[in-house]
């Protein structure tokens, strides 16, 4: 895909990785419209940025009627849309899930799967037109594909988000949308913050069993990964390994991962 002038809906837009992009889609040339539910994460990186072709909205995905509000006031502001990627995502308490409580599960599932889903069929008819191409990405991590202790249900929500994104490229195959699913490994994000979840006893990145991934390289990326008009893309050499030895092993990667996370 060339990217230069497309419309790109970005969500997680305020920090993290969705902060990255936003950045390096305008610098390509894009005209991006950042959804956050932090309006005052978006009111910062509108000054920090100052760039025209940069358009903020607050925004909780895990409300449908407030993304039909979004859309609405999308088409007042674009005429079409041309790319949205799912990027905003949050990750539950570290904890097994007999502990969790249902507003926890219902928020983490929320966010992260129906968000999107809600997200791309009301954009749907935007995104089919008559046009050149389209795109849809959607952020999982590795943990859609491989079992992490004490993240069960983040898990599931991101391997949902992995299948719909799977069936979203099957179903629309002989259409001008091109669909991405990404997943990401450990990230050196906020995600833990805005989660309003911490490592053990601690809150502190240093905690995590995996390296992390710096959000400008992630973004760097999925953006390339779009250029090239990927299906599937793992970031990440974490990511790229436990894909690697969950097919070679199932048993012995999960005790593995165990191990690496007994602490946590």
């Amino acid at each position: 895909m060339e990217l230069k002038r497309k419309n790109v809906i970005v969500t997680g837009a305020a920090s993290g990785v969705g902060k990255e992009l936003t950045k390096q889609l305008l610098a390509k040339g894009c005209k991006v419209a950042g959804v956050d539910i932090s309006a005052d994460n978006l009111k910062k990186l509108e000054e920090e940025l100052n760039n025209p072709n940069l358009k903020t909205y607050t925004l909780d995905v895990s409300n449908q009627d407030a993304i039909l509000a979004f859309r609405d006031k999308y088409h007042e502001d674009y005429h079409d849309v041309d790319v949205i990627i799912n990027n905003a995502g949050i990750i539950q308490p570290f904890t097994k899930v007999q502990y969790l409580e249902d507003k926890t599960i219902h928020r983490v599932m929320d966010v992260n799967f129906f968000g999107p889903l809600n997200l791309i069929r009301f954009f749907m008819d935007d995104l089919t037109k008559d046009r050149k191409e389209q795109y849809i990405v959607n952020v999982s991590s590795m943990g859609g594909f491989f079992p992490f202790p004490g993240q069960t249900i983040y898990g599931a929500s991101k391997a949902a988000l992995k299948i719909l994104t799977e069936g979203l490229y099957a179903e629309l195959q002989d259409t001008n949308v091109r669909v991405m699913i990404v997943l990401p490994g450990a990230m050196d994000t906020n995600i833990t913050e805005n989660s309003g979840v911490t490592y053990g006893s601690s809150s502190s990145k240093e905690d995590s069993p995996m390296k992390l991934l710096s959000a400008e390289d992630a973004a760097a990326q999925i953006i390339k990964g779009m250029e090239k008009n990927k299906f599937k893309l793992f970031v990440g050499q974490d990511s790229k390994f436990l894909r690697f030895l969950y097919k070679w092993n199932d048993k012995k990667a999960i005790k593995f991962i165990n191990d690496k996370m007994k602490n946590m």
